[in-house]
């Protein structure tokens, strides 16, 4: 299995993309599944459509589109941000933010076993029409949700913190604002970010008391996390009321906040003009944001030159026989991947020169047998800098339209396993 950089990617990428493409793109990146991305994707239960099509449909079509081979759901940034308030580290260095996983022991220390996701459970069911009661109620709520009842209270409040008669030309200019604003906390500040954020009012007095035990330090130093989805939403708010960021439009406030999830990947790819105005004023300088335009001929592209390998070679599976890009052909992907994972050429010269089959690899397999089986160790909390391993555990499609991602041995064996 490939993995590649780590990459958001919002609805308005995945719809762009045939089938095929979606294929190579899953195979290609290792893409983090933002909790908007879920939600968007069951609101369009909601929808109204005039294609002829139902939006059981619609759903279902960008659901069989949505990576599952390298995929992994981040911890929604609400939970992180209070959590980061009340003085829990949120790593913000380009590694998704995971929940759950089970601690174990290795034989050369601890280790974590992730056994599938609910996100992924769900989008396997949607893809065959099928949705749950509860999804159904959620999809209702969420559309409603998308009126942004507080939307123009928090435009208010945010604009209190300008200047009266102060002016900006340009985004860059409000994000500039912004971080002189944020420069020194006060406790107006964290009054300010209680409100905008929609802080519980139980977890307020804890905040406060560990603020002003610290020394009431800056709020980039004392929640970083925190810090960083407050100054986007004061962008944001800011921008609206000055005019760069259309306000009647609210639903532009639910494509903000992909850029909350910036921190945890190194590329964001979207077709969305608001993530092509905004997310480069908030990215570092290993980040970057591609358009689905860009990477979307080089995904046609992959698509056919996979198609003239030998059949027999298609029946290995994705797994096998596209484990690096092409290294033949120069594309944008090949690129991305010299960026972020330069060592891939490395491996991909030892692959072709002769590559080990897990099959013929017993200790490999062993070792792997007692990750996955090994008691349950509950006696502390193991993070994953600490653990010796890390272990996902799931469920992907066999085939994907044309393309079979697995060898057929190992789908005959794994449906086997189901009904015995």
């Amino acid at each position: 299995m490939a993995f590649g950089p780590l990459t958001i990617f919002d609805k308005s990428f995945l719809q762009s993309l045939n089938p095929y493409e979606s294929v190579w793109f899953d195979n290609f990146f290792r893409t983090i599944i933002t909790p908007l991305f879920f939600v968007e994707t069951l609101a369009d239960l909601e929808k109204e459509v005039s294609t002829g099509k139902t939006p059981q449909d619609i759903v279902g079509q960008l659901a069989s589109k949505t990576p599952d081979m390298n995929s992994i759901p981040n911890v929604h940034h609400f939970n992180l941000v209070v959590s980061n308030l009340l003085g829990y580290p949120v790593e913000m260095h380009r590694r998704p933010i995971i929940s759950g996983g089970t601690p174990k022991i290795s034989e050369r220390g601890y280790s974590l076993f992730f056994k599938g996701f609910p996100e992924s459970d769900a989008f396997a069911r949607w893809k065959k029409g099928e949705f749950l009661e509860t999804e159904r109620n959620f999809a209702k709520t969420w559309r409603v949700a998308l009126a942004n009842p507080g939307y123009e209270t928090s435009i208010a409040m945010a604009s209190n913190t300008v200047p009266v008669g102060k002016h900006f030309t340009d985004l860059a200019q409000v994000k500039s604002f912004v971080d002189s604003f944020l420069s020194n906390t006060t406790i107006e500040h964290l009054y300010l970010l209680f409100e905008i954020i929609d802080i519980p009012t139980k977890a307020r007095t804890s905040i406060l008391e560990r603020w002003k035990s610290q020394g009431k330090p800056k709020l980039s130093t004392f929640a970083p996390y925190a810090y960083f989805v407050f100054s986007i939403d004061l962008f944001f708010y800011i921008s609206a009321a000055h005019g760069h960021i259309a306000k009647e439009r609210t639903s532009n406030k639910v494509d903000i906040a992909y850029l909350y999830y910036l921190p945890f990947a190194h590329i964001l790819i979207s077709n969305d003009n608001l993530h092509k105005r905004t997310a480069p004023l908030f990215m570092e300088s290993d980040q970057m944001l591609l358009t689905g335009d860009e990477l979307k001929p080089d995904l046609t592209r992959l698509d056919e030159y996979y198609d003239k390998l030998p059949q027999e070679v298609k029946d290995e599976g994705i797994i096998r026989f596209a484990t690096y890009p092409p290294y033949d052909m120069e594309t944008k992907i090949s690129k991305l991947w010299d960026k972020y994972l330069p060592i891939w050429r490395k491996h991909d010269q030892e692959d072709r020169s002769g590559p080990k089959i897990v099959e013929q690899d017993p200790e490999l397999l062993k070792r792997l047998d007692r990750v996955e089986t090994a008691p349950r160790y509950t006696g502390r909390v193991v993070s994953s800098d600490e653990a010796e391993s890390v272990t996902f555990s799931r469920t992907i499609s066999t085939r994907k339209g044309k393309w079979r991602t697995v060898p057929k041995s190992v789908e005959d064996t794994a449906n086997k396993d189901k009904k015995s």
